[in-house]
């Protein structure tokens, strides 16, 4: 059970089922690709219904990403940093909701909790403070940039190495999206980089 193919492939498997878009549907019965900015994640869901549908996504979310983690176990480090990515990509591009899928933070703060929770409390941290000043992708990625070298110095190459992990596919995300911009240019992908918004490419520019 704890090979690393079979770690990695059920980290992935974990990390790919959409609880949130599954949670939508059953309470409003909407596919949260098709409304709001078009992202798979709790702050959607949240608009579309509510708390308590939030708080068991989120909490299923979450679980999923401590998946991988715990089964590499602690003397495994890199494979435990693989399988958390491997986690983050399921959920990021999920198979069940061809390709598309959320942003990665849930199952990052799963994946980091299992030994590295001070990277969990930064990434919490930045998107509460960033959902309280009505800017989470800003937030979440001010989060995002400071959660590798908190992790190098409180729990050195074994922390940097998982919080990588977790961070690569989740910036890779925020640049691709679930829809492709009707404007392709360094400013959209800035842009969406910084404010994590699928739709910012296909505004109005007046």
């Amino acid at each position: 059970m704890r090979s690393p193919p079979v770690v990695v492939g059920a980290a992935y498997l974990a990390g790919a089922i959409p609880f949130s878009n599954l949670m939508a549907r059953r309470a409003r019965g909407v596919d949260l690709r098709s409304v709001g900015t078009g992202t798979v994640s709790g702050t959607s869901l949240y608009e579309v219904a509510g708390f308590v549908p939030l708080a068991v996504a989120g909490i299923c979310d979450v679980a999923k990403g401590a998946v991988g983690p715990a089964l590499a176990g602690r003397d495994r480090p890199g494979l435990a940093a693989v399988a958390a990515a491997a986690g983050v990509v399921g959920h990021n591009w999920s198979p069940f909701l061809r390709g598309a899928g959320g942003r990665g933070i849930s199952p990052a703060l799963g994946a980091l909790a299992v030994r590295n929770w001070p990277g969990t409390a930064v990434l919490l941290g930045g998107m509460t403070a960033g959902r309280l000043a009505h800017h989470t992708g800003l937030g979440s990625l001010v989060a995002d940039v400071a959660v590798v070298p908190l992790l190098a110095r409180t729990r050195r190459r074994a922390g940097a190495l998982v919080g990588a992990g977790v961070l690569a596919p989740m910036v890779v995300k925020r640049l691709l999206g679930n829809r492709r911009p009707e404007r392709v240019s360094p400013s959209t992908y800035a842009a969406r980089l910084v404010f994590d918004r699928d739709t910012w490419g296909n505004m109005s520019s007046s």
